[in-house]
C-alpha cells in the first residue's frame, strides 16, 4: 500500500502516519526525517540541503525529490509506505508520478486531513515546539502559506482520484478507525 498523508500542521499525520505504519506493517516516509539523515550522514544530499536550510531557503523541489527517490530505492519500501511532508507541490506531485511509473507502481490512497483552523491552532499552540512565530497570529499566517502553496497539490490528486478525505478532530483512536474505513473503501467505483 502506498499512501500519502497530508493535511496542515497541527492536523495530526505524524501520529497517524505511525498508527498506520503499525496496522498495515509499512514504513512511513518523512522527508522531514530524510532531511535530518541525509545531514547526519552527511552525504551530498545531505549537505546541500544543511547549506540551503543554514541560509533560511526552501530546498527546491528537484533536491527534495531527488532526496525522496534515493530514499525510496531501498528495499524496505518494496511493499509501500506512508509519504508524510512529500509531495508539498505540484512539481513534486509530477515527479512522484513519475517515480511510480519508473517502478510499475500506482499510489493508493492521498489521505487527507480536514480539521477547522480554530482546532489546528489549539492543537499548534498548545504543543509548545518553542517557534518563533507560535502565536495565534503567526501560527494563522503559517496555516494560510500552507494552503496557498499546497491546495494544489490537493487539487492535482483530485484529479487522479484517490484523496480521501478524513475528518481529523476527535480522539486519535477515533481518527485512526476513519482512517482504516477510508483506506478499505473505493469511493469511485
Amino acid at each position: 500500500m502506498r499512501i500519502i498523508i497530508f493535511g496542515p500542521p497541527g492536523a495530526g499525520k505524524g501520529t497517524q502516519a505511525k498508527l498506520i505504519k503499525d496496522e498495515y506493517d509499512i514504513p512511513h516516509l518523512s522527508t522531514g526525517e530524510i532531511f535530518r539523515n541525509a545531514i547526519k550522514n552527511e552525504t551530498d544530499l545531505g549537505e546541500k540541503v544543511k547549506s540551503i536550510l543554514d541560509a533560511g531557503e526552501l530546498v527546491p523541489d528537484e533536491t527534495v525529490v531527488d532526496l525522496v527517490a534515493e530514499e525510496l530505492q531501498k528495499s524496505r519500501y518494496d511493499d509501500g509506505y506512508i509519504l508524510d511532508g512529500f509531495p508539498r507541490t505540484v512539481a513534486q506531485a509530477e515527479a512522484f508520478d513519475d517515480i511510480l511509473d519508473e517502478n510499475n507502481e500506482e499510489l493508493d490512497a492521498f489521505l487527507m486531513l480536514k480539521v477547522p483552523e480554530k482546532e489546528l491552532i489549539k492543537r499548534i499552540l498548545s504543543r509548545g515546539e518553542g517557534r518563533s512565530d507560535d502565536t495565534e497570529e503567526g501560527v494563522k499566517k503559517r496555516l494560510s502559506v500552507y494552503w496557498e502553496e499546497t491546495q494544489p497539490v490537493l487539487d492535482y490528486y483530485k484529479g487522479q482520484e484517490v484523496v480521501k478525505e478524513v475528518y481529523g478532530v476527535g480522539s486519535i483512536d477515533e481518527i485512526f478507525s476513519r482512517i482504516k474505513k477510508a483506506l478499505a473503501e473505493d469511493p469511485y467505483e
